[in-house]
């Protein structure tokens, strides 16, 4: 038998679960729309992001919004957050690992539409931006602004 969104079990929710070594280790859940046929958006902020630099191995730090719109499954929170753990020893650049985790998000669950922004702090005195979108979003759908403010330093 063919797994389904209906019949997949969560391996996460309600478990005791290590943090994977790797993102690619990383398994995400998906569950059931609750509410199929209703285009609505859902928002994960993740504040507290952390990769590794690939060439010097010092960490990076970010503020990534993801907003997408459900199709027939929603990612279930903790395994995402299991997910993005998984990035804090993984080495690569800001935008591999932005596009990368918008990317995975919108081939697994297959939403209507799926954007990822990632704020990243400085590095080298620049701070990097990187947005990533799966298309135009669908008509109606209300996109609230991300409002995360440019990096201003100390002043």
């Amino acid at each position: 038998m063919t797994d389904t969104p209906e019949t997949v079990k969560p391996i996460h929710l309600g478990q005791s679960s290590a943090l994977p070594a790797s993102p690619e280790e990383a398994v995400l859940d998906y569950v059931p729309n609750p509410r199929p046929g209703k285009p609505y958006l859902v928002r994960f902020t993740a504040p507290e992001f952390t990769s590794l630099c690939p060439v010097t191995g010092q960490p990076d730090f970010a503020h990534l919004v993801i907003d997408y719109a459900p199709g027939a499954t929603i990612v279930e929170s903790k395994s995402l957050k299991l997910f993005l753990g998984a990035f804090r020893n993984h080495a690569a650049f800001h935008e591999d690992c932005t596009v990368g985790i918008g990317g995975r998000l919108f081939a697994e669950m297959q939403p209507l539409w799926l954007r990822i922004g990632g704020y990243w702090y400085p590095r080298g005195g620049i701070p990097i931006d990187v947005f990533w979108q799966s298309g135009e979003p669908p008509v109606g759908l209300w996109l609230p602004a991300q409002d995360v403010p440019g990096y201003r330093g100390r002043g």
